[in-house]
């Protein structure tokens, strides 16, 4: 595979895995119980942690890039796959 493809691979592997972590460990002021900000929604988290979620996302895009790379270039699998 090239370079190219690893990385459209990868960036599309990060999308859904940030998609995927996004909701981990949200509370809106709702669930919380606290006074809602005039002007905003009672459904917005209070404390989003993006930079964590853009972490994560990273890591896990990183590993599923990883095994599927190794998937691809396992001779036992495409063996398998082949026969």
């Amino acid at each position: 595979m090239q370079i190219g493809s690893i990385i459209a691979v990868f960036f599309v592997l990060w999308w859904i895995s940030f998609v995927a972590v996004l909701p981990i460990g949200n509370k809106s002021f709702h669930e919380a119980g606290e006074k809602v900000v005039a002007g905003s929604d009672p459904g917005a988290p209070i404390a989003p942690r993006l930079l964590f979620k853009v972490l994560m996302a990273t890591g896990l895009a990183a590993v599923l890039t990883a095994l599927l790379m190794w998937g691809l270039t396992n001779e036992a699998l495409q063996y398998y796959w082949n026969r």
